[in-house]
């Protein structure tokens, strides 16, 4: 089964997963103890107070799982993703999907996590929602945040402009509610093909189904006639209501507060489940929820800087830039405007970046030391700056024009200026130095 069991199973074997026995509650607990595991092994809780339902937190939080999770390496995640987008395959129909074994019409039996302090309220924070797209007759998925309002009732996340708010404006134009599934709990290829951002019209489990091999199998739903993977752990099925909104506020990647805004409201037809489900909660602005969303963009962002810079090496996103914000690109560069045409290009593949810096290719655009000694060594701000004002941005960041989506952007070229003599440039290297052993001295 390509379904999050038989990925957690993976990770166990590899000694990459911490069982939890200890009774733990979805207020603050789980998500301090998800909190301190940041960057090491995934959590499966299997005693929570609130539910009779397991917990699984930071599955993919880390590259190493993230690669585990496509069958990639760390070095290959990029030509795996980007084959996957450019060869998507449609997965197979089958009947009996596992979640079918169990239902409810009680959002209350769901472990839903109250993560941080001034949220407004708990939130389920993996939930891909999956709705038809009536312009393309297509499906469509992404992941949006549900807040709970009462037992049927679920507040929705939804950025306007975004595939499933045209969906819903679309619908609500004709006087309409939209019909959606909602999974949670599903294979981590699926979460990450949902994460990325496809064309209009495109369907991102064509993609998920490529990066699985062309194994991953779909249900067709009887309420919303919506196909979801037949191993998701639990699917939700009902409508986004055209009149109703309700005020929520959250924490996002970058780990802040985003304003209050009224937010469409789902309406719960049922939910179902398989035998001994596993809910997946992802800890807002921590690495799992960083990674699921920068890395799809990173390797969008790879394949088309290096389509209009062939001298592109390498393109990355950035831990301090919450791996949205700001990137890195690595070029070998032949004349001096390579670096600002990067800089160009790099901000026009991904709207939200606010910082591309452009270093050479004997900088490791991932170390941030090696970073700033490039900037160090070879910026000079009077004619390697690029300040680019009143543009759009990202709706994350606080610091910008929230009310108009602007902001300033900034490109720094940190590469050797080619008029200058090459050798007060070159970083010394000690001859075998990577052959010795300390232990052979100490």
């Amino acid at each position: 089964m390509t379904d999050i069991r038989t990925f957690i199973e993976k990770i166990k074997k590899a000694g990459q997963l911490s069982t939890i026995k200890k009774s733990v509650s979805t207020k603050y607990e789980i998500a301090a103890v998800t909190a301190k595991v940041d960057g090491a092994n995934a959590v499966l809780f299997e005693n929570i107070k609130e539910s009779k339902l397991r917990l699984v937190a930071n599955l993919v939080g880390t590259r190493e799982r993230f690669a585990s999770a496509i069958s990639a390496t760390e070095s290959t995640i990029h030509s795996k993703v980007i084959s996957a987008i450019e060869n998507a395959k449609k997965p197979k129909i089958i009947l009996d999907g596992k979640f079918l074994e169990n239902s409810s019409k009680d959002l209350s039996i769901l472990p839903i996590v109250t993560h941080f302090e001034k949220e407004s309220g708990p939130f389920i924070t993996s939930s891909i929602i999956y709705t038809s797209n009536q312009e393309k007759k297509a499906q469509n998925s992404s992941f949006h945040r549900l807040m709970p309002l009462d037992k049927t009732h679920l507040s929705i996340r939804m950025v306007e402009g975004r595939h499933l708010h045209r969906t819903f404006v679309h619908a609500k134009e004709r006087g309409e509610d939209l019909k959606v599934a909602i999974t949670v709990g599903v294979h981590p290829a699926v979460s990450i093909a949902g994460a990325y951002q496809a064309e209009w019209g495109e369907d991102e489990l064509e993609i998920a189904n490529s990066l699985l091999a062309g194994k991953l199998t779909l249900t067709k739903l009887p309420y919303s006639g919506m196909k979801v993977p037949s191993g998701a752990e639990i699917v939700l099925e009902g409508k986004i209501l055209q009149d109703k909104t309700h005020k929520e506020w959250m924490v996002e990647m970058l780990r802040t507060y985003d304003f209050a805004r009224e937010q469409p409201v789902f309406e719960l037809e049922k939910i179902y489940y398989r035998n001994n489900a596993i809910f997946h909660d992802v800890l807002a602005g921590y690495s799992e929820h960083r990674l699921l969303m920068g890395m799809p963009i990173e390797a969008k962002l790879n394949r088309d800087v290096k389509k209009t810079i062939p001298q592109t090496k390498q393109v990355v996103m950035t831990n301090g830039g919450c791996n949205w914000l700001h990137a890195v690109v690595q070029i070998s560069k032949k004349k001096d405007v390579d670096a600002k045409k990067a800089i160009e290009k790099t901000f026009a593949a991904h709207r939200s970046l606010k910082m591309v810096t452009i270093v050479d290719d004997d900088i490791d655009p991932s170390d941030p030391v090696q970073v700033e000694y490039a900037m160090a060594t070879r910026f000079q701000a009077d004619k390697d700056l690029t300040i680019i004002e009143k543009v759009r941005g990202s709706s994350l960041d606080p610091s910008s024009d929230q009310k108009n989506l602007l902001t300033t952007k900034l490109g720094i070229d940190a590469t050797r200026p080619l008029s200058k003599r090459p050798e007060g440039f070159e970083i010394a290297k000690i001859p075998r130095e990577n052959k010795i052993s300390l232990k052979d001295y100490l």
